[in-house]
């Protein structure tokens, strides 16, 4: 499949076939990191699609998706890959037992049937003619400096080395990255520079109400305004966990599974909980006046 050029529209009718609505300059964004095999930054608050976006454009282009979940301490065992140790354990006391173990090479311990691939390797290990893999380096700022440099290089090469094979893997087709960040911790200006750049806010109320009419079904126009304005104001508020556009479906997808035609202040209290995270929150909004907050 060849990739996309730099068609903002085409991107954004590919992405909004599976649900995902990208305004132009996130459409804008990915078609370049397409097109130039150039890793994609995205920051921006939780929950406003940042993940999302690899996910939509791994299922409309029908491509591997490959994510790497970043935490504090992670390394290049769990990004790239390890070894079965338990396997080669066992091949040399088999051959031990057999009498072969001078015969046992140490290559013979590191073919591919030893091998544990991880999420980097595996998006390098696309071919041409395929679509190409996307690989989700997701919340790489929860990753440390170590790691990121590392990172850097993988990125910046499209290909790593296996020291135990004396092999050097690159790939055929670079893969679409798309790193996210919720910006807990300050990225390298090396990363930076390394990478094309979108930040993703909360999305305005029209954005959000296409948002929610193309991912719930049966969610009625009326509905579906009435929603995004009550996040709106919510988000107008001092919260300790803003909701996203994630809370929002899932505020509208609670209101379809209750039959719900319309927002009441009895309702919204009860459903408050889908949108507000913490016990703060929850008090700060069911104290105040309900009435004001789902008014039309």
């Amino acid at each position: 499949m060849a990739r996309y050029g730099p068609d903002p529209e085409a991107v954004a009718a590919r992405l909004g076939e599976v649900g995902y609505v990208a305004d132009r300059t996130l459409a804008t964004a990915l078609a370049l990191a397409v097109t130039l095999d150039r890793p994609l930054l995205l920051e921006g608050p939780a929950g406003v699609g940042k993940t999302s976006l690899a996910e939509a454009w791994a299922k409309a282009t029908q491509a591997r998706l490959h994510r790497l979940s970043c935490y504090e301490g992670l390394g290049r065992e769990e990004a790239l890959y390890d070894w079965d140790y338990g396997r080669q354990i066992l091949a040399v006391r088999l051959a031990e037992s057999r009498g072969e173990a001078e015969r046992l090479r140490t290559g013979d311990l590191y073919g591919d049937e030893y091998l544990l691939e991880r999420p980097l390797l595996r998006a390098l290990r696309g071919r041409a003619g395929e679509p190409a893999p996307v690989l989700l380096v997701d919340e790489v700022d929860r990753a440390d400096a170590a790691f990121e440099a590392f990172l850097l290089e993988t990125l910046a090469e499209w290909g790593v080395t296996i020291p135990e094979r004396g092999e050097t893997v690159r790939a055929e087709v670079a893969p679409v990255a798309i790193l996210t960040s919720n910006r807990t911790r300050e990225l390298s200006d090396a990363l930076r520079r390394r990478c094309l750049y979108a930040y993703v806010d909360y999305p305005a109320q029209d954005q959000e109400e296409a948002i929610v009419r193309a991912n719930v079904p049966g969610l009625g126009v009326a509905l579906a305004r009435q929603v995004v304005a009550i996040m709106a104001r919510l988000r107008s508020l001092p919260l300790l966990r803003v909701p996203g556009t994630a809370e929002t479906l899932d505020l509208c997808r609670a209101l379809v599974a209750l039959g719900a035609n319309e927002v009441t202040p009895e309702r919204m209290r009860d459903l408050l909980g889908t949108v507000l995270k913490s016990e703060e929150d929850l008090r700060l909004a069911s104290e105040g006046d309900l009435a004001a907050l789902i008014a039309p």
